[in-house]
This record gives C-alpha cells, sequence and structure tokens, in this order.
C-alpha cells in the first residue's frame, strides 16, 4: 500500500532542525534553531517535553539512553534519555559543529565542525578522542560504516572523503560537490550513509542523483535517479533492513528506491516545498520521520508496505485519520457520508500511477488541508488497480517505463482512477474556546465569564472552574468521575457533557449556581445510542446538540422544552441572552473546502427564526475554528485561517470580515486563540500562541487585544482610512439598533458618540472631495448625513463657492425632510392601529359564530356607544396600517369597513372622532405638498427657510434648516425693507385653516414640557432644530404607555382651550406671512449676502479641516 503522509506540524523556529528516532521507535526526538530538543511520543502529541540545550542546536543523535547534541557554544554536549538531565561536553571545537552521529553500537560519535576537523570521541571517555585532519572548508556532513572501520565526511571544499577510523589517514576522496567557504552557503548539506549491517554500499546525495559506491574497491557501482527530482537532493538514509533508501530534496520530495532493483517505491511531495534537511527512518517499521528547513516536522507511514504487491481489486473502506482532532474520516456510522465506503488514501505517488508532465501542481499532494488523498471508484467487481496493471506488464515493457507514465498501459474499458475534486473530510464537532480532547491539561472553555480546566494524569482526575469576577461565584473544583469533554460557562450556569460508554448512558450535568433554592444541581440521561456534541448556555436557558442530529432545549432549572431537528451533523452551537447559534454540515465540501449552514434562533416569548440555513462563508480551505457572540449580542466566528467575521444586521444580516489575526501574527506557525469580541471598545480578545494553534495551561496565558480594520481598498491614503473608519463605527454600532428594538437597555450617550463620530467623518470626506473638485461624490456623501451634518455641507458648500453643489444639497435636504416626516407618521399610524387592534380584542370576540350575530353585535355597540361617552381614553383616532376602522358613537357601522377616500367623512364632521381620523389620514397630501414646496425652492443657491405650518408634523422635521442665524438675518432684514404686500401671502396660508384645526400631537405637547431640561442638559444647543431632533430621540425611549398618556393629555388640552389654540393659530398664520415675506426679500436681494457671524465661520472651518 503506498505512503500516507500525515499533515506537517509546527517543531521548532524557522531555521535547520534535525530529527531521530529512540532505540525502540516510541519517540521521534527533534532539535532546531531555537536552542530545544523536543521528545514527541507521536505526531500527534500537542504537549512534547522540551529540553533547552543552548542558543542553538544543529544535529541530534540518540542511542542507548545518551541524547548528544552540537549546539551553538561550539560544544558537543551529551544528555540523558529521556530525563533530559545534563551529562557533561564531549568535545569542543574552535567554531559550530555541524553534524554529529553515533557509531553502531552507541560507544563512540563522531563530530565534524566548521573549523574544518573531524573528532571521534568515545561516550564514556570523553578523553578518548581522534582528530581527522584534511578537509579544507567546513565540514558538512559525517557517516560510521557499520563495522566502524571506516569513517565518511563531506565538506564544503567539495571533496568527499573516507577515513581509516584505526590510523586516521585518508582512504579517498572524491571531488563530487560545488565548492562554498560556509555550511548557510552550501546548495546541499549532503547527509550521507552506509548501507545498515553490511556496509557493503555508501549513499552520498549529488545533484540531482545518488551515487552508490563499493566498500573497500570505492568504485561507482551505480546511481539512483528519476525524472521528477528537480532540484539538488540534501539528504539521505536507509532502511534498518538495507533494502530501500529514501532520500530529501530542497525543494521539498522525497523519493523511495528499491536499491537491489534500482525502482522508485515513493514519491511524496512537502506540503509547501521547503527543504528536506532531517529524515530519519524508523527502526522496527516502515516510517519516515523528516523536517524541513522551516522548523516543521512530518511523518510517512506504510512506507514500502508489503500490501502495496498484493492486488487491490476492492477498494478498502479503511480512511486513515489526518487531523484526528478536527476530522472525522473515520466516522463510520454516518451512512450517508460516501467518504468512508469508497476512499482510500493514496497521497505518494507509486511507480506509475504519476503523470509524465512533471509539473509541481500534480505533485502537491498536501496543502494546509488534508489534501493528500486520492480516490479509486469502486465501478464494479471488474475495476482493477492501475498498479495491478502495471504489475502484470512484461518485465522489458516496465524497464522501458521507468518515468512512470500511464500513457503505455493497454486501453481498458473501465476508469478506475478518479481525477475530480476530491471530497474534504468533515470537521468535527469542537466547543469554542477549548483545546484538544487527547491533552492531559486542556481548557474546556474559556469565555467572558470565567476559565473550565480539566486535568486527567495520574494524580487526579478532575474540573477547575474559575471566575474572572469572583463576585459571580467562588472558584469550584470538581471530580470529573464521569469523564466529561465538553462544558460550558455563563451568569447562571456550568454545564457539562460527556460521551456514552458502554454501561452509562451520555449526560448532561448543569450545576446551577444561581439558584436560589438548595439543590443546585440537575442531571439528564440522552437515550441510547445518542451521545451529546455540543452544548451551550443562554439566559435562563441550555442547549445540547446530539448525534441524533436533534437539539434539545432545556430551561437552566432542568426543565425539557422544545426538541427539534438540525438540518445537517452538528459542528458548534453558540448561546448569548435569547439567541443560539447553530452551525451544522449543510453538504460535503471539495478541494479542502468545509460546506456549512448557520441557523439563528431568538428563544424569548416571540420565538422566532433570524437565519435559516443560510451557508457560512469561510476563507478557501479553512474550517471553523471558533463561533460565538460578541459581549453585545451580535453573532461572530472565526475561521482557521484567522479571518474574523460578524454578522451585519444592517445588511440584510450578511457576513462581514472585520479583522485578520494572520496580520498580527509574527512567524508563520503563530495564531491567535479567540476568546471574546466586543464591539463598544471595538476589541478581539485573544491568546497568542508561537507555534501552535491553542495555548498551554501552564503557565497561565496572556491575553491580548487586537484592533478591528475591515478589508477596505486604498487603506493607506485618507479616503480609505475615513472611509473604513466610518462604515466600521456604524457597523459596531448596529447592536443598539437592535437592543433597542427587542427592549433591552442600553447607553444613550454611546449611540449619540457614536453618531458624532460618523458625521464627523462624512464631513471630512465632503471635505476632501470638495477639494478635489468631486461634487457628485459630495452628494452621494451627504445622503448618509443627519439633518444637521447636512444643513452644515450646505453652509460649506456655499462659502466654498460651490453653489451648484449648495443647490444640489439644499434639495436633498428638503427630500430628507419630507421623508423623515413620512416616517415619523407612518410609525405612528402603526403605534395607533396596534392600539385600536387592543381596543378590539378587548371588546368583541374574533369568533366568526359571534361576529355573524347581530343581536350581539348591536349589544356590542351599545357597549361601546356606552364607554364612549365616559371614557377619554378610547376618543382617539385608530388606524390600521391599510386603512380606517372607525369606531363610532352614532348608528351601526361595519367595524371591518375600509373608507375608499379618506376626504370622505363616514359619519358627521361635527363628531370629535371623525374629525380625529380624518386629520390622521392626509398622510399622502401632506407629502405631496413637502414635495411640491421641494420643487419650489430649486431656484434657490442654498436652502430657504421652509414655510411654518402650525400643528405640523413636517414642521418639527422642515423646522431643523431653520438656523438661529438665519432667523437674525430675516430680522435685520426686516428693519431695513417693510413688507410691500401682505396680502398677497394670504391665499398661500388660507387653505391650510382646515389642518390647523388639528389637535396637538403627544409630542409637541411632551416637548413643551420638558423643553427647559433638554437645553440644561444641552446648553450648547443654539437653534430649534437640535432641540426638536433630541426631543424626538428622547421621546422615541419612552414606552408605548407613557406615549399614549402624553397622546391623550394632548387631546384634552385640545378640548379644554379650543378659543386659546384659534387665537394662536391666528397669531402663527401672521408669522407665517412675515416669514416668506423675508424669504422673498431674500431672494430680491444682490448676490453677495451679508456674511455669517465670525463664530460660525470658525467653528465650520475647524470642523472640517481639523484645525482648532
Amino acid at each position: 500500500m503506498p505512503a500516507i503522509q500525515k499533515p506537517m506540524r509546527y517543531g521548532h523556529t524557522e531555521g535547520h532542525t534535525d530529527v531521530c528516532f529512540d532505540d525502540s521507535g516510541s519517540c521521534i526526538v527533534t532539535c532546531g534553531s531555537d536552542g530545544d530538543v523536543r521528545i514527541w511520543e507521536d505526531l500527534d502529541d500537542d504537549d512534547p517535553k522540551s529540553i533547552n540545550v543552548g542558543e542553538k542546536a544543529y544535529s541530534c543523535a540518540l542511542k542507548n539512553g545518551k541524547l548528544v547534541t552540537a549546539v551553538s557554544n561550539n560544544t558537543v554536549q551529551v544528555h540523558t534519555f529521556p530525563e533530559g538531565v545534563p551529562d557533561g561536553i564531549l568535545t569542543r571545537f574552535t567554531t559550530n559543529a555541524n553534524h554529529v552521529v553515533f557509531n553502531g553500537d552507541g560507544t563512540k560519535i563522531a563530530a565534524g565542525s566548521s573549523d574544518f576537523l573531524v573528532k571521534i570521541v568515545d561516550v564514556m571517555d570523553s578523553s578518548q578522542q581522534k582528530t581527522f585532519r584534511g578537509h579544507d572548508a567546513p565540514v558538512l556532513s559525517l557517516s560510521f560504516d557499520p563495522k566502524d572501520i571506516f569513517l565518511t565526511s563531506a565538506s564544503c571544499d567539495g571533496s568527499v572523503r573516507v577515513w581509516h577510523i584505526s590510523d586516521q589517514t585518508c582512504a579517498i576522496s572524491w571531488p563530487l560537490l560545488q565548492k562554498c567557504n560556509d555550511v548557510v552557503n552550501a546548495k546541499s548539506i549532503c547527509r550521507l550513509a552506509w548501507q545498515p549491517k553490511s556496509g557493503k554500499l555508501l549513499a552520498i546525495p549529488v545533484e540531482k542523483s545518488v551515487k552508490l559506491y563499493r566498500r573497500e574497491t570505492w568504485s561507482n557501482q551505480f546511481d539512483l535517479s528519476d525524472s521528477f527530482i528537480s532540484q539538488t537532493l540534501n539528504i539521505v538514509t536507509w532502511s534498518p533492513c538495507g533494502q530501500y533508501l529514501a532520500a530529501g530534496s530542497i525543494n521539498g520530495l522525497i523519493i523511495v528506491w528499491n536499491v537491489e532493483t534500482k525502482d522508485c517505491m515513493e514519491r511524496v511531495k512537502h506540503e509547501k516545498g521547503y527543504a528536506i534537511c532531517g529524515l530519519a527512518w524508523h527502526p522496527t517499521c516502515g516510517r519516515i520521520s523528516y523536517t524541513d528547513a522551516e522548523g516543521n516536522l512530518g511523518l510517512l507511514e506504510n512506507v514500502c508496505d508489503p500490501s502495496a504487491k498484493t492486488s487491490r481489486i476492492k477498494v478498502s473502506s479503511r480512511v486513515e485519520k489526518d487531523y484526528s482532532d478536527l476530522f472525522d474520516g473515520d466516522d463510520t456510522s454516518n451512512a450517508g457520508d460516501f467518504l468512508n465506503d469508497n476512499a482510500v488514501e493514496i497521497p505518494s505517488f507509486s511507480k506509475g500511477i504519476v503523470n509524465d508532465d512533471g509539473n509541481d501542481d500534480d505533485l502537491m499532494l498536501a496543502s494546509s488541508r488534508p489534501r493528500q488523498r486520492s480516490y479509486i471508484l469502486e465501478d464494479d467487481e471488474n475495476s482493477v488497480d492501475v498498479t495491478v496493471l502495471k504489475s502484470g506488464l512484461p518485465k522489458e515493457e516496465e524497464d522501458d517505463d521507468q518515468a512512470g507514465s500511464i500513457h503505455n498501459l493497454p486501453v481498458t474499458s473501465q476508469k478506475p482512477l478518479y481525477d475530480g475534486p476530491m471530497p474534504t473530510p468533515r470537521q468535527r464537532p469542537f466547543q469554542s474556546s477549548s483545546t484538544p480532547l487527547h491533552l492531559t491539561h486542556r481548557f474546556m472553555v474559556w469565555n467572558s465569564i470565567g476559565i473550565i480546566r480539566c486535568y486527567n494524569d495520574e494524580q487526579d482526575n478532575a474540573i477547575d472552574v474559575e471566575f474572572h469576577d469572583t463576585s459571580i461565584h467562588h472558584a469550584t473544583h470538581l471530580p470529573n468521575t464521569l469523564n466529561y469533554t465538553v462544558a460550558d460557562l455563563s451568569h447562571e450556569a456550568i454545564l457539562l457533557a460527556c460521551e456514552s460508554t458502554d454501561e452509562l448512558a451520555s449526560k448532561l450535568h448543569c450545576l446551577h449556581f444561581s439558584s436560589w433554592d438548595s439543590s443546585k444541581e440537575w442531571i439528564v440521561d440522552m437515550p441510547q445510542n445518542e451521545d451529546i456534541e455540543a452544548i451551550c448556555l443562554g439566559q435562563g436557558w441550555a442547549a445540547a446538540a446530539t448525534s441524533a442530529l436533534l437539539l434539545r432545549l432545556f430551561t437552566v432549572g432542568g426543565v425539557q422544552k422544545e426538541v427539534f431537528s438540525l438540518p445537517g451533523p452538528v459542528v458548534s452551537i453558540a448561546g448569548h441572552g435569547e439567541q443560539l447559534c447553530i452551525v451544522y454540515h449543510k453538504g460535503t465540501g471539495f478541494n479542502g473546502d468545509q460546506c456549512l449552514g448557520v441557523q439563528l434562533l431568538e428563544l424569548g416569548k416571540k420565538k422566532k427564526q433570524i437565519l435559516h440555513g443560510d451557508p457560512l462563508p469561510l476563507t478557501r480551505k479553512s474550517y471553523l475554528a471558533w463561533v460565538g457572540f460578541s459581549a453585545e449580542g451580535t453573532p461572530c466566528y472565526v475561521d482557521s485561517e484567522g479571518c474574523v467575521r460578524m454578522l451585519n444586521r444592517g445588511l440584510g444580516n450578511t457576513w462581514t470580515p472585520i479583522c485578520n489575526t494572520r496580520e498580527h501574527c509574527k512567524g508563520k506557525s503563530d495564531h491567535y486563540w479567540v476568546v471574546g469580541i466586543h464591539e463598544n471598545s471595538q476589541q478581539l480578545r485573544c491568546i497568542p500562541c508561537k507555534g501552535s494553534r491553542f495555548p498551554p495551561t501552564l503557565p497561565r496565558p496572556a491575553v491580548a487585544i487586537l484592533s478591528f480594520r475591515l478589508p477596505y481598498c486604498q487603506i493607506a491614503t485618507e479616503k480609505g482610512q475615513m472611509e473604513e473608519q466610518f462604515w466600521r463605527s456604524v457597523m459596531f454600532h448596529n447592536h443598539l439598533d437592535y437592543l433597542a428594538k427587542n427592549g433591552y437597555e442600553y447607553e444613550e450617550s454611546t449611540k449619540n458618540q457614536a453618531i458624532k463620530e460618523q458625521q464627523e467623518l462624512l464631513m471630512k470626506m465632503l471635505a476632501l472631495s470638495c477639494k478635489l473638485d468631486r461634487e457628485f461624490r459630495c452628494v452621494e456623501l451627504a445622503d448618509l448625513m443627519t439633518q444637521n451634518a447636512l444643513n452644515l455641507a450646505i453652509k460649506y458648500a456655499s462659502r466654498s463657492r460651490k453653489l451648484i453643489l449648495a443647490q444640489k444639497l439644499s434639495e436633498l435636504a428638503v427630500e430628507k425632510a419630507a421623508e423623515l416626516a413620512a416616517t415619523q407618521e407612518e410609525e405612528e399610524e402603526e403605534e395607533e392601529g396596534e392600539d385600536f387592534r387592543k381596543k378590539l380584542s378587548a371588546g368583541y370576540s374574533n369568533t366568526a359564530t359571534e361576529w355573524s350575530q347581530p343581536r350581539l353585535i348591536n349589544q356590542v355597540e351599545e357597549d361601546v356607544e356606552s364607554r364612549g361617552g365616559t371614557d377619554d381614553t378610547e376618543e382617539k383616532p385608530e388606524l390600521h396600517k391599510h386603512g380606517a376602522v372607525t369606531s363610532v358613537n352614532q348608528g351601526r357601522v361595519n367595524p371591518f369597513k375600509v373608507l375608499a377616500n379618506s376626504k370622505e367623512p363616514a359619519m358627521p364632521v361635527s363628531s370629535t372622532r371623525s374629525t380625529n381620523i380624518l386629520d390622521s389620514m392626509n398622510k399622502s397630501s401632506r407629502k405631496s405638498s413637502a414635495l411640491n414646496r421641494a420643487a419650489n425652492n430649486e431656484k434657490s443657491p442654498v436652502i430657504k427657510p421652509l414655510i411654518p405650518k402650525p400643528k405640523s408634523k413636517q414642521v418639527s422635521a422642515a423646522s431643523y434648516f431653520q438656523k438661529k442665524s438665519s432667523q437674525a438675518d430675516k430680522t435685520e432684514e426686516g428693519k431695513e425693507e417693510n413688507p410691500t404686500d401682505v396680502s398677497s401671502e394670504t391665499p398661500a396660508v388660507c387653505p391650510q385653516n382646515a389642518e390647523n384645526q388639528r389637535p396637538k400631537t403627544g409630542f409637541q405637547v411632551w416637548l413643551e414640557e420638558n423643553r427647559s431640561n433638554i437645553l440644561s442638559d444641552n446648553p450648547d444647543f443654539s437653534d430649534e432644530a437640535d432641540i426638536i431632533k433630541e426631543g424626538m430621540i428622547r421621546f422615541r425611549v419612552l414606552s408605548a404607555e407613557e406615549r399614549k398618556a402624553w397622546t391623550n393629555k394632548a387631546k384634552g388640552e385640545t378640548a379644554n382651550d379650543g378659543t386659546e389654540a384659534k387665537k394662536r393659530k391666528r397669531d402663527e398664520s401672521h408669522k407665517t406671512e412675515n416669514q416668506k415675506e423675508a424669504a422673498e426679500e431674500n431672494l430680491s436681494l444682490p448676490k453677495k449676502q451679508k456674511p455669517l457671524d465670525l463664530s460660525t465661520n470658525q467653528k465650520l472651518s475647524a470642523f472640517a479641516f481639523k484645525q482648532d
């Protein structure tokens, strides 16, 4: 069976790395440029033992419990193995030692140095030394003859020498290598090797081939090469049996030959094409461990497995685990996963299967994801593997086909080799902010509440719970007799879950520490053959996703709630408040991509689903690494490539990337382990992990804070920076609207500060665009502004002599005012409609049988009439969104009748109720009149004061643009020129008299009583627009009952003060005439108008150009 290439993992920092096995092959030992020697029990060992031997370690060798290292302080040291206790210095050089090797029985070591010397030292008695002189450059590598007669050395002087150990003389020298002056400049480190046991052959990597020399005759017997070797070979190593020879190149290709037949048995390409600088063959089985020049460690299994020679007519169903903690390639319980039934790993290029074009892309079997799979489709019983067909060819044809091409094979009707997209193994379920399950000391969860650690070693099997804020709860130590594997933590409870065993069912265990009774714990057993795979906690509830594709909801006290099916196998779940986020496998991904879906539910009183299984966007060839919520309640997730994405509620619940943690990493193998996201402070809280994807439990990791940055273009320019800042501010304050909509409390000052920052950025961008004469862009920016900022933009455009721009901005301001007025009225109509429907449901039965009985209708109408004369709270207009339903106190009226024309009253005009209804149904006419006025104002270069309409909602919106400075200008102009014709303006106001009879709205009454409070809280407000805007913000914060009370109060004042209202209307009509005359006089003035006051100009210039 061809070799299986395991995914590489971080071993040491970037630089030369060496590797070897211990005598039994149970451990892999590596050393690197970080000065550490690490002992790995397996490639999946995430907590290897580390021994620091110096500043840098260049080479290591292990035999008989002695670990020998060549380190950067010019010494060769020895440590005990596996304890790592220093056991002395064997020898010293004047410069660094580059290579160190043991002889066959482990009694001697040979070391070569950059001072041109080679030494052999007795391990037990370091005083017994032999020195070999003759090289004219640093020594690259050494190899002992298995019979301890010869020692071979390669040097930067280009020669390879064979020495007699006994008399320290040179037996022969071959000029095989390129000359160089130092090891770092050498094209190849030329790690040569003698054939084990017999020592019959000496293998030397030279350029793109391996030369084999016969012992004692020193003749070149033959060369081993391959057409796929495109770069220089760096290192060779023999199998323990001496039958196979492996070589590694400087571009990451590993080739294995059968020395007797000279056939190439395996070809494996490094994931990223780094140089192979360490190669070691397992002492007892077909495993090769290798390291690269970037400090990574890799492993090949089943190298030259004899089973590869047998016929493989049936495809094996076994699939090796690549990411043992991440992907479930060996999960055969899911019948729908065709990977487990028809897949076989063929990561190496067996002879006869590799294409002959030599393209590196075809050789790249493994990327950052497990891409090292080839799949053979099982068409029928007669399907035959290519290797079988190849082995059935005559010997002569096989020798002629050394290049490994399959094009010369006989044409067959079957297609046994599938060459399409490769399915990606499914990602296993995981708990966010937890470390892998196989670790003896691990984090079960780390979130904004606290940390849960699990210890499972010889001394203890327990769980420690630590709270960041000890006022929530004190630290807790729990026994772990049930072997809990997943956990979650909230302000209310600790949630634990374990898998099922042969005797016990899977259990969900909750410690409700915030309970006020004495029973703090509860445990629920899952049904048979159902395991809990992911859990989470929310506010007052807990959730568990199981292997039966079910999600089970519980109260935090232990009551079972809803159970529903999941669309696919769960990956992870997260909870926050009333929100539940579920990520599951939506389908099968291909070519390293995962295919995930996401559901977002709200579990409050009104249960609803926000995201209905939408695809979850991931970076190419990545997997989900963390999913959760920000501290403010916005769903977020992180993929394995470090991209952080957040749900953008302001853009139709889309996902926006907000940070890339890889940009903050110093090394290629460094990562950030996310523990929390905060929107208000715009902080990503995570733990830096050097050379790993997760932190160790000890020492306690330090939390780092990263800033967010949206991936906008041209971020180096001032325009790009301001655009990114603006939209980041908008996105990170969307949660305030969500909180307000769902009735949560939040600080109003936070929202006001965010709006202020956004408007400042818009003004700066407008000023920048104005300087560049990008006036159309200025209008686009102004469309994003609030009314006050837009007013400033108009002034800025006027002062900058951009009269066309000022006119366009004025038109935009009028349109925005009309839209604002219409929106406000629609909101009030919806509120009134809701109140009316509540009263209908209270006074009537909505069943068809009761409505169909005339006697009951008459009785109900009489009840309404009797209540209508006494209860003032019901005397108010109530509207449905799509029409008016009138409840009257005269005659019988169909309560579901929709009036076709709002201008025609359904009852006498003298009734107060009908008058209110008719007044509140004039929305379309008011909107059209506002647009007409907008069209009339197109000729003015700057915005004109709008004609005030008493008691109209449109006045409150239009008055945003009536600054005190403009009113002062009108007053001074009125003193200079008296109005000439007052009567001419009267017809423009008279048609509004009918509308002026409308009662006050609740907001107007509230604003009159709270105006002094607004001015005291905001002494810098100098115009009516600011006061009205602040009042609208505060009025909307009030509850529906409070707003209703103010509306009723407004109606009561209207009824009692009718005569006073008429007087006020007459006075206001005169004011309207005067203001309109003043506006027309402004148009008749010369173009050079009176400049604004000095303080306004100073403020504007400082605001636009960032000056003090």
